[in-house]
């Protein structure tokens, strides 16, 4: 903002504060302020948009120690004055404030000077282009206009359940500045991965749009259900019998109730079974659910269920599920 400009704003009475008010003080009046008209916290209010900037604003110069010495001697030495081109209107413009400095004698001065003009004069009388003076160097002179710039970029990190990871779900956040935000996870995000949230990072100091917000997310463990790029995975037990007769199975789900899946006759441990359409979703499409079947062997069995298999290796003769392995294991020796 170039420095003609804060003539007009008293960016005290805008934060509410004393000249004489501390760094700490000032931020805290600050971020109460900035809660307070926050658009988002007004959404569809002019009135607190224009306020909030207002603030913002204020806060920037008043907040950097060059920018407030500079505002504070600038507006001692004239407070309310207007550099007024053309000399038009009425009385109290920039060229009475110096006209004593020019041997105008508190008259009106008939040249007129462009915003180009200003520059320089301010330029050379504080230091800009090399001379003395009260003040010297405390003036900064830009080397071109500045429009209203985008606020900053702020990061932050979250870590979610492995179902709010599969569903996705809206969060709240609390900004470094203490500002509470509530965004929205989108399914299927992934541990690690960061998302853009548009305009809920730093408020621009200079009335343009906010900043973005980087969120990094990190998904917890889930003691049931794995991933697999898209896929969900499972791990299921299933008894012999279920193993060696086939079966129906209930199999759980993340986004549900269970569902049915029916287990080929003489699986194996270790066989997965795919269940289409039932993984996470994403831009790619959706993944699906790889249910892997475990044959529990039970630990202990009572005297029926160890007749029942003497009955059953006695039926099934000398077969063993390692002959294939020995035979292609004597093959690589």
């Amino acid at each position: 903002m170039a420095s003609q400009d804060w003539f007009d704003k008293d960016f005290y009475a805008v934060l509410d504060v004393p000249k004489d008010v501390s760094e700490q003080d000032l931020k805290k009046r600050y971020r109460k302020l900035a809660r307070e008209f926050h658009p988002d916290s007004h959404p569809g209010d002019p009135a607190a948009e224009e306020r909030f900037k207002e603030i913002s604003e204020a806060y920037s110069v008043l907040s950097d120690p060059a920018e407030r010495a500079e505002y504070d001697q600038l507006r001692a030495m004239g407070s309310g004055a207007r550099f007024t081109p053309g000399g038009q209107g009425g009385g109290g413009g920039f060229e009475d404030v110096f006209g004593g400095m020019f041997n105008q004698g508190g008259g009106r001065q008939q040249q007129q000077y462009s915003n180009a003009d200003f520059e320089d004069l301010l330029g050379s009388m504080f230091g800009g282009g090399g001379g003395g003076g009260f003040g010297a160097g405390s003036f900064r002179q830009p080397q071109q206009p500045r429009g209203p710039q985008k606020g900053r970029d702020q990061t932050a990190s979250t870590t979610l359940g492995f179902g709010t990871a599969f569903r996705g779900d809206t969060v709240t956040l609390q900004t470094g500045e203490g500002k509470t935000i509530t965004v929205r996870i989108p399914a299927g995000v992934e541990d690690g991965q960061k998302i853009r949230l548009k305009g809920k990072g730093a408020p621009s100091t200079s009335g343009g749009p906010n900043g973005d917000l980087i969120l990094q997310v990190a998904v917890r463990p889930d003691p049931v259900f794995g991933r697999q790029g898209r896929n969900v995975t499972v791990d299921v037990p299933i008894t012999f019998p279920e193993a060696a007769l086939g079966a129906t199975i209930e199999v759980p789900t993340v986004d549900g109730d269970p569902i049915r899946v029916k287990v080929p006759k003489g699986t194996s441990s270790g066989k997965t079974l795919r269940v289409k359409g039932r993984g996470f979703s994403g831009k790619s499409g959706t993944g699906d659910l790889l249910v892997k079947l475990q044959v529990a062997v039970p630990s202990h069995l009572n005297d029926e269920q160890e007749k029942a298999l003497d009955a059953f290796v006695a039926a099934s003769g000398h077969e063993s599920p390692r002959e294939d392995l020995l035979r292609r294991a004597r093959q690589t020796a």
